[in-house]
């Protein structure tokens, strides 16, 4: 069987598609599995293992899309597997000329519309984690079980910390995402001086300065990270004591070593985004938030401010107690 994947973007949920992938690869291990990605996110699906081909797409380029779909139709599918639900997605898993094209059905979909491009839609529920829901819909294909595992490869570390450390990610593409970088600061202060652990500060593109700012901000407890790949923050969060950020692609990169985290969430539901191991715990300002799912608020005041440092400090200091960290 010969199955393409259609899970284009963002970092983060692509990562969530991962198990996914894992699962048709236990149920059906003679598939030849192929996964198609925005260019921009190519590193990340190049660490996965058991893939046939990693595509790409760029479909802000309308130029290249004709060439990219000829390659895609050089794969010859017997299925294609839309995880995003996006009508860009919906027709790229149509186009690809597989002679099943499966997504979910319009209840579960972001773009209802992108339902008319399916021979075949999945009924899930979609306030489960959205691990689940695409373990489900590959359910549809093959008999897969429920398993949560990551299969990608992490390469040698290329940074080593001196010492016990947090990670900290104030970044994320949406504006109402990021806990302000003052409060980030306090809480290494606070992590350095009651557990002697320093602090890392991540960073992605145009987000130097803001790392400086929390770095400012922390009175010497913390230092910003070099300029990161994918495969680097997948071999610093095996190695953190903890790992701190809002939902954002660090946070699930992180997760899926099994780094022990706190999530910070405003917009979007950690029932649904959040991470899925019991241990793990979140701050969450999402049951009070008025721009649920945007990437800006239109409120005064982003809900994920209300996030005070005394409640990320409490749920650290859980964490912490959790995976048996002592205070000094």
């Amino acid at each position: 069987m010969t199955i393409l994947i259609v899970r284009l973007g963002a970092l983060g949920d692509i990562v969530h598609a991962v198990p996914a992938v894992a699962a048709l690869g236990r149920a059906l291990p003679g598939a030849a599995i192929d996964w198609v990605v925005e260019a921009r996110h190519r590193e990340v699906i190049g660490l996965v293992r058991g893939l046939r081909r990693r595509l790409t797409i760029d479909t802000a380029r309308p130029r290249t899309l004709w060439r990219s779909v000829r390659e895609l139709r050089a794969g010859r599918y017997d299925v294609a597997i839309d995880l995003q639900g996006l009508l860009k997605s919906a027709v790229i898993a149509r186009l690809s000329g597989a002679r099943r094209v499966v997504g979910f059905d319009r209840s579960a979909l972001r773009e209802p519309a992108a339902a008319l491009f399916y021979g075949e839609r999945h009924h899930t529920d979609d306030r489960q984690h959205i691990i689940r829901k695409n373990l489900s819909l590959v359910s549809a294909v093959a008999p897969v079980d429920d398993r949560i595992e990551f299969s990608h490869d992490v390469p040698p570390a290329t940074i080593a910390p001196d010492g016990a450390y947090a990670l900290l990610n104030p970044g994320a593409a949406w504006p109402n995402k990021r806990w302000p970088p003052e409060r980030f600061g306090a809480v290494a202060e606070w992590l350095l001086a009651q557990y002697g652990l320093r602090s890392l500060v991540l960073w992605g593109p145009g987000e130097r300065a803001l790392a400086g700012a929390v770095v400012a901000a922390s009175a010497g407890a913390a230092e910003a990270a070099p300029e990161t790949r994918i495969g680097d923050v997948l071999a610093l969060a095996r190695g953190a004591a903890l790992v701190i950020s809002g939902d954002t692609g660090p946070l699930h990169l992180a997760a899926s070593m099994g780094a022990p985290l706190v999530g910070l969430y405003g917009p979007t539901s950690p029932a649904r985004n959040g991470p899925w191991e019991p241990d793990d715990l979140v701050v969450s300002r999402f049951d009070r938030c008025r721009c649920h799912y945007r990437r800006r608020c239109t409120q005064a005041s982003a809900c994920v401010d209300s996030i005070a440092v005394e409640d990320v400090r409490r749920a650290a200091a859980e964490r912490l107690a959790r995976a048996g960290v002592p205070r000094r």
